[in-house]
């Protein structure tokens, strides 16, 4: 069996602050295999933005790894240093594609000036070569005047084109796995599906795996092959996204499914609220909000278990089928 790009297995992560230990994440799982994208879903605050920064190593402070490990080709990339982690992953062999692409570009510099630095640190070759290598990516990903882009400034272009120099710039290094943090939230709808479409093509055209993170289940359904729940900081479960889509098997992914619009003509919600991390309640997290919960919800450890092929939930009412715990 083929070893996953990227594969995180039970990890723990706790932030201290001065109200105390908040347990951000509890026993994350899930597994990138090569030319595939990779869905993270979960609402905001559920630990998204944490996990990806889990994965580049770039914690904030008071952050501590309490168990699991994040392996990336078959590499345990907690047992790296920053210097390692600096000079043989970030922006080489992972890169990331930023949320808002009027954040990410500092307005003070050429285009080029910031997209070619990736290339400066990670690749061998000279200024020239490096930047005839970006122009190529930028007709790629199909930027209009590619030739004339790097010496331009952000403020001439637009959000859908800023985008697009974003994931130029997450290719320059020619990576193995691109972290997409919700790159399409801050485009008009238009845009969003053109960058959509772009991304499947460069996935399937480079061999490249993407792990996306996302809380909006319809470009989850139109993008991703397989899809990673994440609640309150516990993954709920890993499935292929039509199945998952179809037939979810964790409550709370049912009841998140619920609440598309696409799903009903009314709005429904989920009742109660997501825990604290500072408070957060014992065993399965959703337990208090779950209408079908039972007293032992709050006694099980965390932990993916198999209910179908290809297919994990945590969740009491399938311990049964893989022998329970």
């Amino acid at each position: 069996m083929a070893v996953p790009v990227l594969a995180v297995e039970g990890l723990r992560l706790a932030i201290r602050g001065d109200e105390g230990e908040a347990r951000i994440l509890d026993h994350v799982s899930f597994s990138v295999a090569q030319g595939e994208i990779l869905g993270i879903v979960g609402e905001s605050g559920c630990g998204k933005s944490t996990l990806i920064r889990a994965i580049l190593g770039i914690l904030p402070r008071g952050a501590r790894i309490g168990a699991g490990e994040i392996r990336f080709e078959g590499e345990n990339l907690l047992a790296f240093s920053e210097a390692e982690l600096d000079r043989t992953v970030r922006g080489s062999r992972i890169s990331f594609i930023p949320q808002d692409p009027y954040l990410a570009l500092n307005p003070l510099f050429t285009v080029g000036a910031q997209l070619l630095e990736s290339m400066r640190r990670h690749l061998p070759g000279t200024p020239r070569e490096h930047r005839e290598q970006l122009t190529k990516i930028l007709r790629r990903v199909q930027l209009p005047d590619a030739e004339l882009a790097l010496d331009r400034y952000p403020h001439q272009f637009s959000g859908g084109q800023r985008q697009r120099l974003l994931i130029a710039a997450a290719l320059a290094c020619r990576p193995k796995l691109v972290i997409a943090d919700e790159p399409t939230t801050a485009l008009d709808v238009t845009t969003q599906q053109q960058i959509l479409v772009l991304l499947r093509e460069l996935v399937d055209d480079m061999g490249l795996s993407m792990l996306f993170v996302t809380h909006d289940l319809g470009v989850v359904a139109e993008l991703c092959d397989r899809v990673g729940v994440i609640y309150a900081g516990q993954s709920v479960e890993n499935g292929p996204a039509r199945h998952l889509l179809r037939a979810p098997m964790h409550p709370y992914t049912a009841a998140l499914l619920a609440c598309h619009p696409d799903r009903s003509d009314d709005f429904v919600g989920i009742p109660g609220s997501v825990p604290s991390p500072l408070r957060a309640p014992p065993g399965c997290r959703f337990a208090p909000r779950c209408a079908q919960a039972q007293p032992a919800c709050t006694l099980r450890d965390p932990a993916l278990r198999n209910a179908a092929p290809g297919h994990a939930v945590d969740c009491i009412l399938y311990d049964a089928q893989d022998g329970g715990r």
